[in-house]
């Protein structure tokens, strides 16, 4: 899955993800950063994730909106279709 940092508390790991495909805010697992490269969130920040079992959000990575396929993004040009001021 994919999506954007919404919130993140580094003190508590409390944190949420707005998934993309339909704008629903997920639940950071308290594992969600372990063995990936982050070590703090920025909100706005994108990500790929899985869900666990309680889906939360876990075992997070890198994202852009070229590497994940966005919805309406040319992946050419990293931009919208048509978007000549991209890239």
């Amino acid at each position: 899955m994919q999506g954007v940092i919404k919130s993140y508390d580094p003190g508590s790991g409390d944190g949420i993800v707005v998934r993309d495909t339909d704008l629903a805010e997920v639940d950071l697992a308290t594992d969600a950063l372990t063995g990936s490269v982050f070590r703090l969130l920025r909100q706005g920040q994108r990500v790929i994730f899985d869900l666990n079992d309680e889906g939360q959000a876990t075992h997070l990575r890198l994202g852009s909106e070229v590497d994940m396929g966005t919805p309406g993004l040319d992946p050419e040009r990293g931009g919208p279709p048509g978007d000549q001021t991209s890239a």
